[in-house]
């Protein structure tokens, strides 16, 4: 009671910090907007602090992390875990996870997810400009002198060459 009271006053108008029930809260570590940032989500079991709680990365916020790295992240926090085990730890893993969040996703690539489709691209760097070059339309010679045939002496088509022939 006494640390859910706690959480309450120190997360008090934290836009990460959710709390779905008395005994299960969610953390968003990182900004909205950053494509590293994950949920983690703690639920108390009956016998805690005494046993561990249930932290689970289930939610559809970590869709794009891949399975690796979210079990990477689970057992680091189990780790801390069992250093605490016996006192009101919630707190401390949501900061554990906080100032470790670049360790934790080292190893993730930075993923682009399309609010349409739905699907993941995994963004490659651009080519330096000078490696990429820009193909111009291959013309035959008949297209050529058509299109010549089309315009004046100046390159541009005559007026009314898109006009609708209503008289036809």
């Amino acid at each position: 009671q006494m640390e859910l009271e706690a959480l309450r006053s120190i997360y008090e108008g934290d836009l990460c910090f959710r709390e779905l029930s008395p005994v299960s809260f969610q953390y968003r570590i990182g900004e909205s907007g950053d494509p590293k940032a994950f949920l983690i989500e703690v639920s108390w079991p009956e016998t805690y602090p005494q046993t561990a709680p249930v932290i689970s990365m289930d939610a559809f916020f970590n869709n794009t992390i891949s399975s690796a790295i979210k079990q990477s992240i689970l057992d680091k926090l189990m780790v801390e875990v069992e250093a605490n085990l016996g006192t009101a730890m919630t707190y401390t893993l949501f900061e554990y996870a906080k100032d470790n969040k670049e360790v934790f996703m080292e190893n993730q690539p930075v993923n682009t997810v399309t609010s349409v489709s739905n699907s993941v691209a995994i963004g490659t760097p651009d080519l330096p400009a000078s490696k990429k070059k820009d193909k111009r339309e291959q013309l035959s010679k008949t297209q050529k002198r058509k299109l010549a045939d089309k315009t004046d002496n100046k390159g541009e088509l005559p007026r009314g060459w898109n006009w609708v022939d209503v008289i036809k």
